[in-house]
């Protein structure tokens, strides 16, 4: 019997002990909830409770170079709804339609999903001001009205493609607004307020309001005035030509800053959905690729130079073709241009004499110096929808092959890749990584976070080469194929291209071409680098001496003369020939009254145009200035003003 009680205490000991130990153990467990995970439980139920309007950051602002607003976003009211807290959904789907101006049943689609919080959509995102006003006047449950941003694009096409547009969810889609998306758009903030399991506001407890983190601040390399010069030269040849397609650049060639692009087609980024989706979402600049023609002769040019292939007063002899493998390949002239020498080859754009020049060379000498000065390859500006070109394999390369590319037949080339080539000519031999960002911008104190440099990629000439390449160009224009671009005392250098544009099925399309002309100025020093190429152009003599030439003409000297760059004296003299058309000097008009410029321009009898900025009785300021030599029918801006100028 005392063994049985034994064991009966022991049994009885132990079972108080496991008891004590759970409730130890209980007691220690709810200590910790209460104690220690009691924050963390609270954020778990909160984090269930709370329902979130989002409040949109403010995206960035985009500059030109000297602080012009390109973009920016305006505020925009945009009703939300919380689908739980509407307890008549009919009524209040057709309160919100008669406002909105849209359909009943649309709203109530919205309204009704089982979901925590619903745009009300169609109808009621980014509205104006006074349509806000009037969904908060009808005070509706479960109806707010928050503040989303709405972008702007102040000068409507202008550098479209550059810029590119966001969407409706302050997204960017295309151009620098979706390349630099993350650092314009910034991060949303919210209202926060508590709800229950139904979705009804928890009462006695305030609304929470995070602040967004507004999107920095983007100024760009890109020049609005240079890009209203290329812009204007580019709706004169559609209006005159009705091309396909028009691309244009202007670059500063020490630094590879992209100073204008444009294109035609172009759109309006605050309309894009107006246009078709091949027109905003592809930049021709940077996109299209093409047999570039004689503009790719500077690049044999400077090799054959630069290797000691060819001395420019040494002479050739141009019977009209080239004979390749069995096969003649003509020259662009009938009967050819007899004896020249390779500098007339160069003015003349002789295909004969760059053949030569390339079988001098050989394939990969070359090849390798097209591979240099950045064709076969992105440049890596900072844009999307970049396109690299087609180059010819080197082991695909027979005699043919070398003759075409060497005048610019048979490979594929970009716009860009054409700018950046010729800007390495023109700062003394070095390739540049071309880019549109300059710096960016903290939005609340307008200090500069960060400032592109420029980026030297490598040296593919020497400045021997180079400056040599530039005199002989400098020729092109004042003697040669190039004579259109001439502008008295700006010393344009440049070189012309007239390109068939390749079938799809092989061989070329019949009548189509691409003309362009690539330019700098001043030859000595060059500022500048304005490309254009035009696209099947259906008006005129289809060259791009005639077409082309003239628009790099008149950008290069409207934008030297803004960029207060000096007339030059010493520059080679235009040389003119029967038929050609002889400029007219510029007349002062600064300074006058509009009856008295009126006056001057009938008496000088120079026919030109003349186009007005802004309003007022004076003159106070002109463009071109007076003294410049332009073409007749050239168009002379004359700024007005209500005072005469100081």
């Amino acid at each position: 019997m005392r063994a049985v009680n034994g064991i009966l205490r022991k049994r009885l000991v132990l079972v108080l002990f496991v008891l004590g130990t759970v409730f130890l153990a209980l007691i220690g467990r709810l200590a910790y909830i209460q104690l220690i995970q009691s924050p963390w439980l609270t954020k778990k139920a909160e984090d269930l409770w709370r329902r979130d309007i989002p409040v949109e950051s403010k995206r960035g602002t985009i500059l030109d170079r000297n602080g012009e607003v390109l973009a920016y976003n305006g505020s925009a009211p945009t009703v939300v709804a919380i689908p739980a807290q509407i307890k008549d959904k009919p009524a209040t789907a057709e309160k919100l339609a008669k406002v909105l101006g849209v359909q009943t049943e649309d709203i109530l689609s919205k309204i009704s999903k089982r979901t925590s919080i619903v745009y009300v959509t169609p109808g009621g995102r980014k509205i104006e001001e006074q349509k806000a006003k009037e969904v908060r006047a009808l005070k509706l449950p479960g109806i707010y009205v928050t503040e989303e941003g709405k972008r702007y694009y102040p000068f409507e096409s202008l550098a479209a493609h550059i810029l590119g547009f966001s969407g409706i969810d302050n997204q960017g889609l295309t151009g620098l607004e979706q390349w630099y998306d993350e650092r314009l758009r910034g991060k949303k903030g919210s209202i926060s307020f508590m709800a229950n399991v139904t979705g009804q506001r928890i009462s006695g407890e305030d609304d929470t309001y995070t602040p967004p983190e507004n999107g920095q601040n983007l100024k760009l390399t890109i020049d609005k005035e240079i890009s209203t010069f290329l812009r204007r030269e580019i709706e004169n040849v559609v209006a005159t030509t009705n091309p396909d397609g028009v691309m244009g650049i202007v670059a500063d060639p020490k630094t590879g800053e992209i100073l204008a692009m444009e294109n035609y087609p172009t759109f309006k980024p605050g309309n894009y959905k107006d246009y078709p989706q091949e027109v905003f979402n592809r930049n021709l600049a940077i996109w299209k690729t093409f047999e570039p023609g004689s503009t790719f002769k500077i690049v044999t040019l400077a090799a054959a130079l630069e290797e000691n292939k060819i001395n420019l007063k040494d002479r050739f002899y141009d019977p009209g073709y080239y004979e390749v493998a069995g096969r003649k390949i003509r020259c662009w002239k009938a009967g050819g241009h007899g004896s020249e020498t390779f500098l007339e080859v160069v003015e003349n754009s002789c295909n004969p004499g760059f053949m030569l020049m390339g079988q001098r060379l050989g394939k990969e000498k070359l090849f390798s110096y097209i591979y240099k000065f950045g064709f076969g390859q992105k440049t890596g500006i900072d844009m999307p929808g970049e396109g690299k070109g087609i180059m010819f394999k080197l082991n695909r390369v027979g005699p043919l092959e070398l003759a075409t590319t060497s005048f610019g037949q048979g490979v594929s080339v970009t716009p860009i890749q054409q700018v950046m080539a010729v800007s390495a000519i023109a700062n003394g031999g070095l390739l540049m990584e071309p880019h549109v960002a300059k710096e960016w911008i903290e939005p609340e104190t307008g200090k500069v976070i960060e400032r592109i440099e420029p980026k030297e990629k490598q040296r593919v000439v020497s400045e021997v080469t180079a400056k040599t390449v530039r005199e002989t160009l400098e020729s092109v224009v004042a003697r040669g194929t190039g004579k259109n671009a001439f502008r008295e005392g700006y010393r344009i250098a440049g070189k012309t291209g007239t390109a068939q544009v390749a079938a799809p099925g092989g061989g070329y399309k019949q009548g189509h071409y691409i003309v362009s002309f690539i330019g700098m100025a001043p030859a000595d020093d060059p500022k500048l680098v304005a490309y254009i190429a035009v696209d099947n152009p259906k008006a005129g003599l289809v060259f791009g001496g005639v077409i082309a030439a003239p628009v790099v003409g008149n950008v290069l000297a409207d934008s030297l003369h803004y960029l207060n760059v000096p007339a030059r004296k010493n520059g080679i003299s235009r040389e003119y020939k029967y038929g050609d058309i002889r400029p007219v000097e510029v007349p002062q008009l600064a300074g006058l009254s509009i009856e008295e410029a009126q006056k001057v321009m009938i008496q000088s009898a120079a026919h030109l145009r003349v186009e007005t900025v802004g309003q007022g009785k004076y003159v106070v300021a002109q463009a071109p200035a007076a003294g410049t030599k332009v073409p007749p029918g050239s168009a002379i801006r004359i700024f007005l003003s209500e005072q005469p100028a100081p």
